[in-house]
């Protein structure tokens, strides 16, 4: 696909062309340029080469994108604002396309859209369709000096519809951990309120409250116009792409609006919306990185990945004090009861919404009915549910931790430990324990994670093994070998040795009570060898948003393939070393190792308190 670079290229020529039109528009279609992955130092020429450009997507028959999958072009058209349903049947089967018409400094700019009719004598796109097309379309029809059919460059057709509600996305399989060496004990027997039966799931459900209202326009008087003036500058980083170049703090000016914002993240998340959830994921990192107040709308606007809709809901967040979208979702009956089964270990939203088709609506439904068809883990989590959800404080997981290189020194001395996730990230509780285990001796990390699994086992602290993999182990303990851009995705976020454990603290007074009365909390354990052992601490350290930009980041601009377990050059696949310091020697410690990886990624050292990005 031509980058923006490529059309500069062709600027002259189309300039030089269009100047001697009398009217451009009876040549194209009226066209809407999608600004998405186009530079913004780009996009102004951009759109003065479209001779019927417009900037009112209701009145576009063609909207032009940077974009070449289905699925990223229904996300811009929801966002804005356009419903459509998918064209069938027209798209698949087109007459022959129209001779093309070569292009002269005496023609106007016609467009061939005779496969977009609904039929062979018709040559404009059906009354209602918007179509989605590659950038590529214009740029190759300027560069050949023809307009070029539409049909090799189209990502999208659609009906529009009148009203604003859009289909959910077909939801991805949940990754649910399989391996395991202990049964369950005995299912709960706790009963638990329950919600009306014999409802089967809605694969297009909508909220059952009444629609969203369309938010009224938005006008700004001469007062706001000076309010905007005096507002705070967007501080440089958030002029960045990635959030990993940002500092996010553990505790926002902006909470408040952020767990709304965090609420519809969830609920896309419930409907398979993957899309949307990265969108949501991309502006709360943006919101919780600003580091003032928001007051204005026009705050909202210009951070990153906040576009109108988000600029819309703060906007009614700000003027009703809550989202309108929220506060009907919690009182949706289906998406209660898809949370709650979302919020099971072991359980992602794949497999929370066929637990609902099943006809199942709380967690004495999967008892009863279902347990058998669980997984190990599954009935795990079903078993542990109210204490899983229970926070940890942070004296709490020190000590866990403490137990942890404890019976780990105890095998052999020498390793060392820390605490990483949402408690090295200045939580003050968090939701599980991570801790990422470490010895100089690449002997003593080879198969290690079996040996003190089986020791905390033995000592009482560890009840059940969730899941269990040596996979770093097994190839020697190097960085996952990087397989080139057409591999099959799986491999998760990282494939170092670790066990997902459930563990219980074994001691209590026992003449105070004759079962144990401790919490079960969840606790991963993690055992990287120390010559990548900066980047284990880097990727289970930063929250999941600094992961994906992380990622995207190396890949990006530095060709790079960062995984947990290490780096590889996506141009030869061979491991990059970002920790071994200039005279040879490894790192000193983790912390010097965390340190090399963002100097050798060149980003600005971001400490642990900074990687918030929710």
């Amino acid at each position: 696909m031509p980058s923006c670079s490529d059309i500069a290229g062709t600027s002259f020529y189309v300039l030089t062309l269009l100047t001697k039109q009398k009217d451009v528009r009876t040549g194209f279609p009226p066209i809407y340029l999608l600004p998405t992955h186009i530079d913004p130092d780009q996009l102004p020429e951009l759109q003065s080469q479209i001779p019927s450009l417009t900037y009112d997507i209701g009145e576009a028959e063609v909207v032009l994108g940077k974009i070449s999958k289905k699925q990223r072009a229904l996300f811009e058209l929801r966002r804005l604002k356009i419903a459509t349903e998918e064209v069938h049947g027209e798209g698949s089967s087109h007459p022959p396309p129209a001779k093309r018409r070569r292009l002269s400094s005496n023609d106007a700019l016609p467009v061939d859209v005779s496969s977009t009719a609904s039929d062979g004598d018709d040559d404009q796109p059906k009354k209602g369709v918007v179509q989605v097309v590659k950038l590529s379309w214009f740029t190759d029809s300027v560069s050949r000096g023809e307009i070029l059919p539409l049909d090799d460059y189209l990502v999208y057709r659609g009906h529009r519809l009148s009203d604003q509600h859009t289909k959910a996305i077909p939801p991805h399989s949940a990754d649910i951990p399989r391996s395991a060496k202990e049964d369950p004990r005995e299912p709960p027997t706790a009963k638990r309120d329950t919600l009306p039966r014999g409802h089967s799931l809605d694969p297009h459900h909508t909220m059952t409250a009444a629609p969203l209202k369309r938010p009224a326009l938005i006008q700004e008087t001469t007062s706001e116009h000076e309010i905007k003036k005096h507002l705070p500058p967007i501080p440089n980083f958030l002029h960045t792409r990635y959030s990993c170049q940002r500092p996010t703090l553990s505790d926002p000016p902006n909470s408040a609006f952020l767990e709304q914002l965090k609420e519809i993240r969830t609920t896309r998340a419930l409907l398979g919306d993957n899309v949307g959830v990265r969108a949501y994921s991309t502006c709360i990192a943006a919101v919780a990185a600003y580091p003032y107040l928001l007051s204005h709308r026009g705050e909202v606007d210009h951070l990153p990945g906040c576009g109108a809709k988000i600029t819309s809901l703060f906007q009614e967040w700000k003027t009703n004090g809550c989202v309108e979208e929220v506060e009907k979702a919690k009182l949706d009956a289906q998406l209660s009861v898809l949370r709650l089964f979302y919020e099971i270990w072991g359980v992602g939203e794949t497999t929370a919404q066929e637990f609902y088709k099943r006809g199942w609506r709380d967690l004495d439904d999967i008892v009863e009915y279902g347990w058998d068809q669980l997984s190990r883990v599954q009935q795990i989590g079903v078993k542990y549910y109210d204490e899983f959800l229970l926070r940890i404080p942070r004296a709490e997981v020190k000590s866990i931790a403490d137990v942890i290189l404890e019976h780990a020194s105890r095998i052999r001395t020498g390793y060392e430990m820390v605490i990483v996730g949402g408690y090295r990230r200045g939580k003050s509780q968090s939701g599980d324990v991570d801790v990422v285990v470490s010895h100089r001796d690449p002997a003593a990390t080879l198969f290690f994670i079996d040996k003190l699994a089986d020791a905390l086992a033995h000592s009482g602290h560890i009840t059940h093994i969730l899941a269990i993999s040596t996979r770093n182990s097994e190839r020697g303990q190097a960085p996952l070998p990087w397989k080139g851009e057409g591999r099959q995705p799986g491999s998760g976020f990282d494939t170092l040795d670790k066990a997902l454990v459930v563990w219980q603290d074994p001691e209590w007074d026992k003449s105070a009570a004759a079962r144990n009365p401790n919490p079960h909390r969840r606790v991963d354990i993690i055992i990287a060898p120390w010559k990548t052992v900066g980047c284990a601490v880097v990727g289970w350290t930063s929250a999941t948003t600094f992961q994906r930009d992380l990622r995207r980041y190396c890949k990006t601009e530095k060709r790079l393939k960062f995984d947990s377990s290490g780096v590889r050059s996506r141009t030869d696949g061979s491991w990059v070393d970002l920790e071994t310091g200039p005279d040879g020697a490894p790192a000193p410690d983790m912390l010097t190792a965390e340190q090399r990886v963002f100097k050798g990624l060149g980003l600005e050292w971001r400490p642990p308190e900074e990687r918030n990005t929710g």
